[in-house]
């Protein structure tokens, strides 16, 4: 196969792909975010970044986007969904990408799924978010609705302090996402725990739990990671949470609280594996490749049973 990376930039991760793809029998190279370039009335369109031409790849992987404008980012969702509709493998798919980026929506569709999600309060003005506060047991976490690896959270506990960060969100025009506090520990100890669990079409591949000494336990903020052994519980649920927010590579960040209750804080559609692959041995990339040639071959089959 040939496979591209959409990746601004040089990365471990694309590194470890290319190592994994090539052990595989396959090429893998990176393309840029920012050379695309589509064409449209023409005999053949294409879809192109510099030299390659993506509509005659077998399979794209999408990785981290760079920032942008608004209609930057919406040609890019564009072309995904376009080469996707020619028949291209990608992978996430351009619509697990929009959902998993947008922390309101995928919220939504987890609860919408039965599944277990801290009670979020989402508005757009301070004397709605300060009602919030209050019904959330005046201890909330303030998040951007758009951000990753924890950061731009803030935990909250004092009105003041709340009142005036909502006062500044509201003048900046922003939407304010204030989520229940739950802890992860009895007592005074300040340290946060959760759970990742890397999923790759219907199962758990591998997990890890991660902790650190203050309540955000990300490991791109200092977190230690180590290996942890999902029970057929939380495996269902991650699996759940990554077709539910219709993700066939996910990285599903899981809280339990101090009573043992698992919580879904979140479904990552472009996560990173190198914390994981290192505390658990498991060859992520090479799970990932595996999963391509699995897809790409079944495409083929059903087009020969189409034809």
């Amino acid at each position: 196969m040939r496979i591209e990376v959409l990746a601004e930039k040089p990365s471990w991760h694309v590194d470890d792909l290319a190592r994994a793809a090539a052990e595989r029998g396959h090429t893998l190279s990176r393309c840029s975010w920012l050379a695309l370039c589509a064409s449209v009335g023409s005999s053949q369109p294409v879809v192109r970044s510099d030299a390659a031409i993506l509509t005659q790849t077998d399979a794209i992987i999408v990785r981290t986007m760079p920032v942008g404008r608004l209609e930057q980012v919406v040609f890019r969702m564009d072309t995904l969904h376009r080469l996707e509709r020619a028949g291209v493998c990608v992978l996430n798919p351009p619509r697990a990408m929009e959902i998993a980026i947008d922390k309101y929506l995928a919220l939504s569709l987890l609860h919408e799924a039965a599944l277990p999600v801290p009670e979020t309060i989402v508005c757009q003005r301070c004397v709605d978010a300060l009602a919030a506060f209050e019904q959330l047991g005046s201890d909330i976490v303030l998040k951007p609705i758009f951000g990753s690896e924890g950061f731009g959270l803030t935990r909250i506990t004092d009105r003041d302090l709340a009142a005036r960060a909502f006062t500044q969100l509201e003048r900046m025009g922003s939407v304010i996402y204030v989520q229940r506090f739950i802890p992860t520990s009895e007592g005074d100890d300040p340290g946060g725990t959760d759970l990742r669990l890397f999923v790759i079409g219907d199962r758990v591949v591998a997990a890890m739990r991660r902790h650190s000494s203050d309540w955000r336990a990300n490991v791109a903020r200092g977190a230690k990671a180590e290996a942890f052994d999902a029970d057929e519980s939380l495996q269902t649920l991650a699996v759940k949470a990554a077709a539910a927010c219709h993700t066939p590579v996910a990285g599903v960040d899981i809280l339990v609280d101090a009573a043992g209750k698992p919580w879904l804080l979140e479904v990552n559609a472009s996560p990173g594996w190198k914390a994981i692959a290192k505390a658990t041995g498991v060859d992520i990339a090479e799970h990932i490749v595996s999963h391509i040639e699995s897809r790409v071959q079944a495409a083929k089959e059903t087009a020969r049973v189409v034809t």
